[in-house]
């Protein structure tokens, strides 16, 4: 098959000969984001720790952060985050929750309306509780749970199990570093980000599939060669394609994360994150996990004979 244009011809890198420091490297970043979730913790959005999310737009020109900021300072109702975000006379203002339930979120609202004067147009608010907030995490780590034994037993399905364990700990490890990502900036954690991590979740093990699916064929092509250097060449011969497929990607979330404003900012850079560990841990982690977990050849079409020559080299 000839490669895409990308790459005009099959390269010859040695990925294989790069596995055990990818390895050390992901072990690393593994172990640095747990320790990090566990000591630092996530920077969560109002969306899971409740409070008031207020949208306003400034009818009289450009908004002053600065003067909104010492309005409601004055009144005392805590500490109020003031972003702006798409054209400048746009401002998200976060609140964190008030003691007193939802008649006391009521009032907070009305005091910031009079606070913030007539100039100002009301385009969204939001209130959400902790008891809200809370399930949403369990819902969240739920989801994400589900998504990767999903995902793990479809590569199963479409493969055999051992391909099923490079793909779920690929995409563990590019769940879990991404958590650590946002743990060591402290940027906002909440359901955008959430949803930007189930859809690193889907675009790792679409990279890991093109491989898995490249390294079967070569298993029934090349019935004779050393698994590692099978492995090699299923690498290269994606690598045009993975090339393509991370620019383009790379672009859109990049238009997104500069044009996008603060209110997709967490996605946006979660999902950058997400294509470049993505496509590293397709290449560093699921590929040569199966050089150790060694799928049967017999399955995959290869016939017994074949099972029982080594080569020089060969584990």
């Amino acid at each position: 098959m000839r490669p895409l244009i990308a790459i005009r011809r099959t390269p010859k890198i040695d990925f294989m000969g790069w596995h055990k420091v990818g390895f050390a490297l992901s072990l690393l970043l593994t172990v640095s984001s747990i320790g990090l979730f566990v000591t630092v913790g996530l920077n969560y959005g109002i969306d899971f720790v409740g409070g008031t999310l207020i949208e306003v737009r400034n009818t009289t020109g450009p908004a002053n952060l600065g003067d909104m900021r010492q309005k409601l300072d004055a009144l005392h109702i805590g500490e109020a985050s003031l972003q702006g975000f798409g054209p400048p006379t746009d401002v998200l203002i976060r609140l964190p929750r008030q003691p007193g339930g939802d008649a006391a979120q009521e009032r907070v609202v009305e005091t910031v309306r009079q606070a913030l004067g007539s100039s100002v147009e009301y385009r969204r608010v939001e209130v959400v509780g902790p008891s809200v907030g809370s399930e949403l995490i369990r819902a969240g780590v739920i989801a994400t749970v589900l998504a990767l034994f999903a995902i793990a037993a479809y590569i199963w399905f479409r493969f055999e199990w051992q391909f099923g364990v490079g793909g779920m700990v690929s995409t563990l490890h590019d769940v879990i570093t991404t958590v650590g990502l946002f743990a060591l900036f402290q940027l906002e954690f909440n359901l955008t980000t959430l949803a930007a991590i189930l859809t690193i979740a889907g675009y790792s093990v679409n990279d890991t599939v093109v491989i898995y699916d490249r390294v079967r064929e070569s298993l029934r092509k090349y019935p004779r060669m050393p698994f590692r250097e099978l492995i090699n060449l299923a690498l290269n011969e994606t690598l045009s394609r993975t090339i393509l497929t991370v620019s383009t990607v790379a672009l859109a979330v990049l238009s997104l994360l500069f044009l996008g404003g603060q209110v997709l900012r967490g996605f946006s850079i979660a999902m950058l994150w997400g294509v470049v560990i993505g496509t590293y841990s397709s290449l560093f982690i699921a590929a040569p996990i199966l050089y150790y977990v060694r799928p049967n050849r017999a399955a995959l079409g290869s016939s017994m004979d074949t099972m029982r020559v080594r080569a020089p080299g060969a584990r």
